[in-house]
């Protein structure tokens, strides 16, 4: 005997209402803040959407008006090192419209086509970000390698020293920011576009650094720091890949999985789980589990039990929003495993 379980529609880890609300009531739930009664419950979903959403926009105000102000220097002074810096906080600003456009995708409802939705979406973004970034960094390294080839003085130095710390304080509260939101939400492309703005403020830093040493009269200073920013920019598009990357190839961290075990046994009637999976889809996190219950439990009793498995997984796995659970007879001395039929469709 087996039984399947899922809510198909279970947004709410801690609720059970199903019922589709109407705008205002969406809406009223994005402004309220959580509680544990019925009446207060917020769509996690939604929500998390909605904050990916705002730390965007916000981010792309805060290095907008940061590249902006470089830009204006950059003309006037010529530096390459200040203009790779400038570029590369463009291009980390820019990177909002992509994972804009994944976050309002996954607020979309599955289809018969997208049966899980368009969350997936999201890694895209994420890939489009990592792309920006490798793009970022053969340009710093092209304009860098120009000007060691024809050396040129940097004019305008107070101004450029300037535009650099305010380039490294823009991109560093963004940072923060972009990395605190998506961690609490499981965006890893969020994660990877905060990694993309810290990387803009050390080479900010590096900015400064070329500038003093133009002061000091070292003419290859600006563009030595040019490469140094490359290398920066190819470091954190190390780390950006390899977050992305993990998420594409549906990679969760293992103490998610020894969390969501270690709650389902703990559900009266579950005698052992069996095959665990946990799998990321953009910032929602999905489940599919077999849990061993008695073998003469009746087909009402082991749904109930399997009700009860998802209802924990919910409680005890941040940004879950389903489970589908698959209840096993525990086996007897001498009776055939009921999968056996199976076996020749997983070999291989």
């Amino acid at each position: 005997m087996s039984d399947r379980h899922t809510h198909r529609h279970h947004e709410a880890p801690h609720g059970h209402d199903h019922s589709s609300p109407g705008l205002r009531h969406r809406l009223a739930h994005l402004l309220t803040p959580h509680s544990h009664e019925t009446a207060d419950k917020l769509d996690p979903a939604l929500e998390s959407s909605a904050r990916g959403m705002r730390a965007l926009w916000v981010s792309l105000a805060v290095l907008g008006a940061t590249a902006l102000a470089q830009a204006v220097v950059v003309a006037l002074s010529e530096s390459v090192a200040l203009l790779g810096d400038t570029v590369h906080n463009a291009a980390d600003a820019l990177t909002a419209v992509p994972l804009g456009i994944a976050f309002v995708l996954g607020r979309r409802a599955a289809t018969r086509r997208f049966t899980y939705g368009y969350g997936r979406a999201e890694d895209l973004a994420g890939l489009a970000i990592v792309l920006t970034i490798a793009a970022s960094a053969a340009f710093a390294a092209w304009t860098a390698v120009g000007r060691l080839l024809d050396p040129r003085p940097v004019a305008h130095l107070p101004a450029v020293a300037v535009a650099a710390l305010v380039g490294f304080a823009g991109n560093e509260w963004v940072a923060r920011y972009r990395m605190r939101v998506g961690r609490e939400i499981g965006s890893a492309a969020l994660v990877a576009d905060g990694l993309h703005a810290r990387t803009d403020g050390f080479a900010s830093l590096a900015v400064l650094l070329g500038a003093g040493g133009s002061a000091l009269g070292w003419r290859l200073a600006d563009p030595v720091v040019g490469l140094a920013i490359t290398a920066a920019i190819a470091l954190v598009l190390r780390d950006a890949a390899r977050e992305v990357f993990r998420r594409v190839l549906d990679a969760v961290d293992p103490a998610l999985v020894d969390r969501a075990e270690h709650a389902v046994r703990a559900v009266p009637g579950v005698r052992g789980v069996g095959e665990l999976r946990l799998r990321w889809i953009g910032h929602r996190l999905r489940a599919e589990l077999a849990v061993v219950v008695d073998g003469g439990a009746t087909v009402r009793e082991a749904h109930a039990i399997a009700v009860e498995a998802e209802h924990a997984l919910l409680h005890a796995v941040p940004g879950l929003v389903a489970a589908l659970v698959h209840a096993d007879p525990a086996p007897v001395p001498g009776e055939t495993d009921p999968h056996l039929a199976l076996a020749h469709h997983t070999a291989g």
